[in-house]
């Protein structure tokens, strides 16, 4: 397996410095990069091991806080191991600062983030990737749609609101969208329901976008995340298998 080198790195943004986590091959060369999107409980020893190992499989991987503006990481008084059940106070600190953070917020983050990873000389000329999980997906689509000519794949995993009728919905971006997309929905999503994961797809459909949109039976939302009760081992590694081969495609 390749020797991974994580270091703690700042990007400087239209709003402030947002800290982040950048893991790539331990070779000093330039490798494909790939903007990893946190999920709600945000930048912490479970991304940074996610993010270890893409950078084990040949990529450079920049995984920000996107809550910058709320305070540097950790910014949550998070367990070891989250069960929501039995601490239902964590969303109470958490909820604020997601709805804080709006689309137009996310996406002029975006560009400082791919415009770090362009600058970056660990990162190799082109296009780059996404990969978002839970809020991360939103912002995933989001960017993609957005920054069409920098984006060559984008995935989302466990993505909920991606197709609703709110006038940013991120569905809605399909139209400029050039990157391949794949989305892996939890099977049991309250906040990714059919009527939903039907709209997403019809969208990217009538747009043209190359994309696929599987649901991954019996997962709960949140299922790839390892610090959580929310994780399911088979629906993990159906992600990675699904993330890593539309990586290979893209590159």
């Amino acid at each position: 397996m390749t020797s991974v080198q994580g270091t703690a790195v700042d990007i400087t943004t239209e709003d402030g410095v947002a800290d982040a986590y950048l893991a790539h091959p331990d070779d000093g060369l330039p490798h494909p990069g790939v903007l990893l999107y946190q999920d709600a409980f945000g930048l912490r020893p479970q991304l940074r091991s996610m993010a270890d190992r893409l950078a084990a499989a040949g990529y450079t991987v920049l995984v920000p806080n996107v809550f910058y503006r709320s305070g540097r990481t950790p910014l949550f008084d998070l367990p070891e191991f989250i069960d929501l059940s039995a601490r239902p106070e964590i969303f109470g600190q958490i909820g604020p600062v997601m709805g804080a953070l709006t689309a137009e917020m996310s996406v002029r983050d975006a560009g400082s983030y791919l415009q770090w990873l362009a600058e970056s000389p660990l990162v190799a000329d082109g296009p780059v990737a996404l990969t978002g999980y839970c809020m991360g997906a939103r912002l995933a689509l989001l960017t993609a749609g957005t920054y069409p000519a920098r984006v060559a794949a984008a995935a989302g995993f466990h993505g909920g609101r991606l197709a609703t009728d709110q006038p940013d919905s991120p569905h809605l971006v399909a139209g400029n969208i050039t990157a391949e997309l794949y989305f892996g929905h939890a099977d049991e999503d309250s906040s990714m329901p059919p009527e939903q994961q039907r709209l997403l797809e019809e969208t990217l459909t009538a747009a043209g976008v190359r994309h696929r949109c599987e649901v991954y039976a019996g997962a709960h939302h949140g299922y790839t995340q390892a610090d959580t009760d929310a994780y399911d081992e088979k629906a993990t590694e159906r992600h990675w298998a699904a993330l890593l081969d539309l990586l290979a495609r893209t590159f």
